[in-house]
């Protein structure tokens, strides 16, 4: 049974069953460089305080930066039976510099460790995603780009509606991505990285001595973005910032997903406007003809599980009492399983992206539907002096006239269209009813690429 950082006064040893039960190093080992750094940030404020001589503090200075540079090589590895990351570092640093390493612990507590931790592994996690969801926009406007003239079926409630750009439906989920962007420029504004708070109520270690140390480490080539401590009890019992984060992700996800039901749907047989790159599909252990998205299909399945992570730590969280409660070490499987899946998904999506291809034929036949075109006509007709409400009518009657009749619009007979308005005659409906002049309509949005700040 390895170590613990208490125990003092208890008179039997923790139930075996127990222990594994309530251990945590399985999954916080990948916290151990931010909890090296918290140690080598206290190690500092102690000597700067007189608890530690010149001495002591270089002793532990040394095997603590000697143990951060083993964690980011992988040649660390934890005793499984450590009760978590914490007694992982000590422990491992008492190997080190022996009993020396007992002053490590003076004037702190896990729950000021944990804090610091997870918020600064939350930021370190969150500015990956933002360049990678840059990468991401732009490889959205690279693809509108390539298809820079191209029209596309633009869809309301799963019908048909009207022509669109494919540029622009494109720059769409650049604009969602986009948002997601700003949402992680923004996160670290609400996200206070502190140290000092104790179990609770703060320690007899000075603010000045803190900031004496992240001064020093500073001039060692590790910057932190530490603020003031404000309220100790806020500190260690925040977990916001794991729940803000989530909530991004879910934003994210949830953008990830409507794009592969939309790859879904349009790269059917039924559909059949876009071919997706075979390199992300696979086949049927049974249907030799088969082509499916399985990347698509995972994409849009993994949202009940980054849905469901952010729920179960709300609810975690929604009734403890201040301050730290063991039930919030359970924050931190929702948060690292969310972290990888978004991040893995956004690194696919970069490399499938680009290698979509338009079916351009299948556009061109599905744009050929005359019902797409019922806003020109509608249009045409108020800059001839219809009030808008009729002139919806009037095209209405239109539609229904050609379906009972089996007639296409353009072939409606001048002297029938004349009786819907008098403006109306083939010739004009053959000039308007296009997706070159459709598109040309548009001017009210702004010609440019989505997703920029």
């Amino acid at each position: 049974m390895a170590k613990k950082l208490w125990g003092g006064r208890f008179s039997i040893p923790i139930d075996a069953d127990f222990e594994r039960f309530s251990r945590s190093i399985h999954y916080d080992i990948r916290l151990a460089e931010y909890d090296v750094l918290h140690s080598i940030l206290h190690v500092k404020a102690l000597y700067f305080e007189k608890l530690l001589t010149p001495e002591e503090k270089q002793i532990l200075n040394a095997a603590l930066q000697s143990l951060l540079a083993d964690i980011r090589s992988n040649a660390f590895q934890a005793d499984p039976a450590e009760e978590d990351i914490h007694s992982a570092v000590q422990n491992t640093l008492e190997k080190s510099v022996g009993a020396l390493a007992h002053k490590l612990h003076t004037l702190r507590s896990r729950n000021d460790q944990i804090a610091f931790d997870v918020k600064l592994y939350c930021l370190t996690r969150s500015s990956i995603l933002l360049q990678i969801l840059e990468n991401l926009t732009a490889a959205f406007a690279g693809l509108g780009k390539a298809y820079a003239n191209a029209a596309f079926v633009g869809y309301t409630h799963t019908q048909r509606a009207q022509i669109i750009r494919f540029r622009d439906y494109c720059d769409a989920y650049a604009e969602m991505f986009g948002r997601d962007r700003l949402r992680l420029q923004d996160y670290p504004k609400h996200l206070r990285l502190q140290i000092g708070a104790g179990a609770l109520a703060g320690s007899s270690v000075s603010a000045g001595s803190y900031k004496k140390a992240l001064s020093e480490l500073a001039d060692e080539g590790i910057l932190l973005q530490l603020k003031e401590l404000s309220n100790a009890q806020d500190h260690v019992s925040d977990r916001d910032h794991v729940i803000e984060l989530l909530s991004i992700l879910n934003l994210i996800q949830m953008h990830i997903s409507r794009f592969a039901a939309d790859m879904i749907l349009y790269s059917t047989a039924e559909f059949d406007y876009v071919d997706l790159p075979e390199a992300f599909c696979t086949g049927s252990s049974l249907m030799p003809h088969k082509k499916n998205a399985d990347l698509l299909e995972l994409l849009r399945g993994f949202s009940g599980k980054i849905s469901g992570n952010l729920i179960s730590l709300m609810m975690m969280m929604k009734g403890l009492p201040l301050t730290y409660n063991r039930d919030m070490q359970l924050d931190k499987e929702p948060l690292f399983e969310s972290l990888d899946i978004v991040q893995e998904e956004l690194e696919l999506l970069l490399k499938f992206v680009p290698q979509i291809t338009l079916k351009s034929e299948t556009i061109r036949q599905a744009l050929e539907d005359e019902q797409f075109y019922g806003v020109e006509i509608a249009e045409y007709l108020v800059h001839h002096g219809v009030a808008f409400k009729d002139a919806h009518d009037i095209v209405g009657k239109l539609i229904r006239f050609s379906a009972d009749n089996k007639l296409l619009i353009r072939d409606i007979p001048p002297h029938r269209l004349a009786e819907f308005h008098e403006s109306l005659s083939p010739q004009t409906l053959k000039k308007i009813m296009t997706p070159e002049h459709a598109l040309k309509q548009r001017k009210s949005v702004s010609d440019t690429a989505g997703g920029k700040d």
